[in-house]
């Protein structure tokens, strides 16, 4: 009869391999581009509005775990939902989605109020924190087309801000490489399964939520703190 010890050690060994792996993809990623200081404002935006209300900005700007976090922790909006857009198949999974094959982003679906804040100020932190905009098809560790940077406009309004903000910053070189952000119509949003909502606020001692995400959120709070909520 097989020793139990021996059962036990290997399941171990197996856990140990994934956590040292995940350390070390986290690490060995390629580095973020730093943006250069004070990230500009958009000069063209919507301006605030008279009355509260509610807007809603879908973006993708690789994992979307940190991306929630960064949003959840920003002035003026109301929710963030981790989810999936701009594939062509409907209510996929996860693992649908990780296997590149469905043609979905890793993306958020934020609800703000523009009476607080404009359109403007979400692209503002989502180019300046929230991800790494010259990053093609991949973001840090994570490499593949459900993981690029893409802006899911909802109307034109939104479409010509974002437009001409991406023109300003690289007019303006901001970042040392050129913005390869995609920015398309939207057309669905299907939320991801519930493991992943909050994902952040319940694992920060995870190697690559401490190493990808939780950095992001110490930037928010040093480079905007007007905009940023506890």
């Amino acid at each position: 009869m097989r020793s139990p010890y021996i059962g036990r050690g290997f399941a171990l060994a197996i856990i140990a391999g994934v956590l040292a792996w995940t350390a070390v993809r986290s690490i060995g990623a390629r580095p973020a581009a730093i943006p250069r200081m004070p990230f500009p404002k958009p000069t063209v935006d919507e301006p605030l509005a008279t009355a509260k209300s509610q807007e809603t900005a879908v973006l993708a700007g690789g994992c979307f775990w940190g991306v929630q976090a960064v949003f959840e922790h920003m002035k003026g909006i109301s929710s963030v939902t981790a989810g999936y857009s701009g594939g062509h198949i409907k209510s996929p999974s996860y693992e649908m989605v990780s296997s590149g094959l469905t043609g979905h982003a890793e993306s958020v679906s934020i609800t703000f109020d523009p009476s607080q804040i404009t359109y403007g100020q979400v692209l503002m932190i989502y180019f300046a924190v929230a991800h790494d905009p010259t990053q093609l098809n991949r973001q840090g560790p994570d490499t593949g087309s459900q993981y690029r940077s893409a802006i899911f406009y909802l109307n034109d309004q939104q479409k010509h801000i974002a437009e001409a903000y991406v023109a300003q910053l690289d007019a303006a070189t901001v970042y040392p490489r050129k913005i390869v952000t995609q920015i398309v119509p939207f057309e669905a949003f299907y939320r991801a399964e519930e493991y992943h909502q909050d994902y952040l606020e319940s694992h920060r001692d995870q190697p690559y939520i401490v190493y990808n995400d939780l950095p992001k959120l110490e930037r928010l709070k040093q480079q905007f703190p007007e905009l940023y909520k506890k």
